[in-house]
């Protein structure tokens, strides 16, 4: 499994990948929706799995002694470690923010830990819901990447609705004010445990999906 993962990054791995953890950068613009931010993460997969089809990575791979279910883990791993490699960099840029008294975001959440947990359960909805689907036909990349596309704007559209709606986004958790950092450290450890969960079920169900694939 390890040489697995380590072929991902030595021979799968998509330059934009590493260019979007840049996007981080992204919660410093006054007024935007942050979460677009970690949409790129999604883009940078995207385009891996894209030349992957391309080059014809997975027939390579599955060529190797190795199972088809491993083929799958290694993938979703790879992913994994980008997606939490730029939740590490935001900590920084948002700490980078704070200091720069940036005025607070109008167009939406405020980039902070209540942000991060929400963005976590995008990214997991994000694995879920592109895995899944591409591996149950790995020449066909397109349709699960706009069903997750279509996924993942519609839950940042949500999100950042209930920031002007509902009373506890607006009140407490769209701020900085340290009264509410214990309800922004909650929503943070909920979202690190949905991102967990959702992206687990995506492994179990994209083996299963991949398995039952003819190649």
């Amino acid at each position: 499994m390890k040489d697995l993962i380590y072929k991902e990054f030595k021979l799968a791995l998509h330059p934009t990948s590493v260019i979007f953890l840049t996007f981080a950068a992204m919660l410093l613009i006054p007024s935007y929706p942050y979460y677009t931010a970690f949409f790129y993460s999604g883009l940078g997969i995207f385009f891996t799995c894209l030349t992957g089809r391309e080059n014809h990575d997975i027939y390579y791979t599955c060529l190797l002694p190795v199972s088809k279910a491993d083929v799958v883990k290694a993938r979703i791993v790879y992913a994994v470690i980008f997606q939490i490699i730029q939740v590490i960099i935001c900590i920084p840029v948002i700490l980078i923010k704070l200091s720069l008294n940036i005025p607070a975001n109008a167009a939406g959440m405020e980039a902070n830990a209540a942000f991060l947990g929400l963005a976590l359960i995008m990214l997991g909805l994000f694995n879920l819901t592109f895995f899944t689907s591409f591996y149950k036909n790995i020449l066909k990349i397109g349709k699960p990447f706009l069903v997750s596309g279509i996924i993942t704007f519609t839950y940042i559209f949500a999100v950042e609705a209930m920031c002007h709606i509902v009373p506890f986004f607006r009140d407490i958790l769209d701020n900085t004010d340290k009264n509410f950092i214990l309800q922004r450290i909650t929503v943070l450890i909920i979202g690190i445990i949905c991102y967990i969960l959702l992206t687990l079920a995506a492994c179990k169900k994209s083996v299963n999906n991949f398995i039952k694939q003819d190649l």
